[in-house]
């Protein structure tokens, strides 16, 4: 299971593919269905949906 948090390591994120089994640390924990990145010019937005419904959004 990999954490992910804002402390992950970019090299970690990157590694994540669908289906890959995550968790927040708190309440979200499942599979990911899929996985969007994104630059907004200050921040790499990682957003990363689970098969659950919710999503781990990181922000690096």
């Amino acid at each position: 299971m990999i954490r992910l948090n804002n402390a992950t390591p970019s090299e970690i994120l990157q590694d994540v593919k669908i289906g890959s089994m995550v968790t927040d640390t708190f309440s979200k924990t499942g599979l990911v269905e899929s996985i969007d990145i994104s630059d907004d010019g200050l921040y790499r937005v990682y957003e990363f949906n689970l098969v659950t419904g919710r999503t781990i959004t990181v922000k690096k």
